[in-house]
């Protein structure tokens, strides 16, 4: 990655933000499989219902997020791929969704696309930042589901986040390529967004009858301490049925293991957040 002068991005940065007050916070993880969609439909609709407005971006050209909304393929329109490209803006590409509060950048399959197309292009890193820090000054935080690759997708995320959220799965292979993903983010803050955070690491698909989730999760805990959030996302079949009917889990049963877990990451989430008092 090319060296970019750290005082220079982060006064470009300051102008950016001008009055925006949102968090953005990117999920992403190279891994598929690992909760990255579900953590972030799930835990917009947390923050959502703790009173917060939330603007979810598709970044994945599977348009898994947009499908767990509840939003047809053919009801899409425009998406994250003319945001990228600067063809339209936040506002022009953002649906409302079935949840109060939580608002939807769709995901179609021309955005397979632009991994190549950003290739030869300038600055190809910074394409989603200029987008998205003209997002909204209502909105409280933006949640990008990255791609499962660290392609030029992901990169635009990490350099257009704030901080980084990481899923994990509690199974054996966890931490193989994490140490990667944490060397990319590393690359990224020197280089691209020296203000880049670690927002935390997320278990997911945990299984208390199983001692392996225990083992992996414990071994996490030793190596990252700290940044794994306390709370950990059960495997529960109703997290898994629920995009199916196009619904958040916390819609389609609230009362479910798996929608107390994301309420709680929500609250845990909100709690580390420096910008909300304690």
């Amino acid at each position: 990655m090319p060296n970019i002068d750290g005082a220079v991005v982060a006064e470009k940065d300051a102008d950016e933000r001008g009055g925006r007050t949102a968090r953005i916070l990117a999920i992403a993880n190279q891994k598929g499989g690992v909760g990255k969609t579900t953590t972030a439909i799930n835990l917009g609709t947390a923050l959502a219902a703790a009173g917060k407005q939330v603007l979810i971006i598709d970044l994945d050209p599977q348009g898994n997020a947009s499908t767990g909304l509840g939003i047809p393929r053919a009801n899409r329109g425009k998406g994250s791929y003319q945001l990228i490209h600067g063809e339209a803006t936040v506002q022009d590409v953002t649906l409302p969704s079935t949840v109060p509060g939580l608002w939807l950048t769709p995901s179609a399959v021309d955005l397979s696309g632009a991994e190549v197309e950003l290739v030869t292009a300038p600055r190809r890193e910074y394409y989603l930042r200029s987008a998205i820090r003209k997002a909204p000054p209502d909105v409280d935080y933006v949640l990008i589901d990255c791609p499962p690759a660290l392609g030029l997708l992901t990169l635009n995320a990490l350099v257009a986040a704030d901080a980084v959220l990481v899923p994990l799965q509690c199974e054996f292979y966890a931490l193989e390529g994490l140490s990667h993903l944490m060397r990319t983010i590393d690359r990224v803050k020197k280089a691209y967004n020296p203000s880049l955070e670690m927002q935390g690491m997320v278990l997911t698909m945990f299984d208390r009858r199983n001692n392996l989730s225990d083992l992996v999760a414990q071994d996490v805990r030793e190596h990252f301490g700290a940044r794994v959030f306390t709370t950990v996302i059960p495997r529960n079949v109703r997290v898994s049925e629920a995009p199916s009917h196009g619904k958040p889990v916390l819609l389609y049963d609230v009362n479910c293991a798996g929608s107390k877990a994301y309420i709680h990451l929500a609250g845990e989430l909100l709690k580390r957040d420096s910008r909300v008092p304690a």
